[in-house]
């Protein structure tokens, strides 16, 4: 019975057209219908609120009207499986993908996601990079079968769309200005210290962490990204991953057997 109840009282939440449960009573009121409202209305807004503190750039793109509009819809379709609000809004930027409103910027989906991000970088777990000195010390000759780790915090977002140019723009990291060049962009989003770091990825990069994420090797990583772009810079490529903080672990390969 307490289970139908709580069923009816959400339901009843976020649906203004749902009647309010029976056993909801205000004690000085002939009806709850009008508490029961403004509770309705505060628990609404205060999801949306965390939404608009998780996408800020999100939200300057469109405007705070807007994006109060699409931020209700989502709250209503989408409610929050846990009480632990840190991770909400997770699927808010495939909610945009597929927003009619939102229609007219394709981009906007993956800045989102950008952004979203940037929140499970900021709360992923703390690990110590691999410094520089550790790579000049290996031994060249292995370099190739070497498995990187990535630091768990490490977050790759594709994009047909310049999110990242978007982003800075509409962050504050960067003024705003015309974009000329509308190719798309990756994003490398990480934590290597106490701070969340938004990174442009070199052509052909993306495709070469993801490869690394998967456990393939050095060799196998870099063959992977100049099938993505043919002007991968694998040296570029490896001096990002070293100074960014990207690598977490270094896995050396098993030596051989000798008879």
């Amino acid at each position: 019975m307490a289970a139908a109840f709580e069923a009816s009282f959400a339901r009843a939440l976020l649906d203004a057209a749902a009647p309010i449960p029976d056993a909801v009573a205000a004690a000085d009121a002939p009806t709850a219908t009008r508490r029961f409202a403004v509770y309705r209305n505060n628990v609404v807004a205060g999801l949306a609120n965390t939404l608009r503190s998780r996408f800020p750039a999100t939200e300057k793109i469109v405007g705070k009207e807007f994006f109060a509009a699409m931020a209700r819809a989502f709250v209503t379709e989408k409610p929050p499986r846990t009480p632990l609000l840190a991770g909400y809004g997770d699927e808010f930027p495939s909610f945009i993908a597929g927003f009619a409103p939102a229609r007219e910027l394709p981009y906007l989906a993956d800045v989102a996601e950008l952004e979203a991000a940037r929140t499970r970088a900021y709360h992923a777990e703390d690990a110590v990079q691999v410094d520089a000195g550790a790579f000049a010390a290996l031994d060249p000759g292995a370099a190739g079968g070497l498995r990187i780790a990535l630091h768990p915090s490490t977050e790759i977002i594709r994009s047909p769309h310049p999110i990242v140019t978007i982003w800075a723009m509409n962050s504050g990291e960067q003024p705003l200005a015309a974009i000329e060049d509308w190719r798309g962009e990756d994003a490398l989003v990480i934590r290597p210290h106490l701070d969340v770091e938004v990174r442009l990825l070199l052509r052909g990069g993306a495709a070469f962490l993801l490869a690394l994420a998967t456990g393939r090797t050095l060799a196998d990583a870099a063959e992977t990204a100049r099938a993505d772009h043919s002007e991968f810079d694998l040296a570029g490529n490896l001096a990002g991953l070293i100074g960014w903080g990207v690598a977490g672990k270094v896995i050396l390969p098993a030596p051989r057997e000798t008879d």
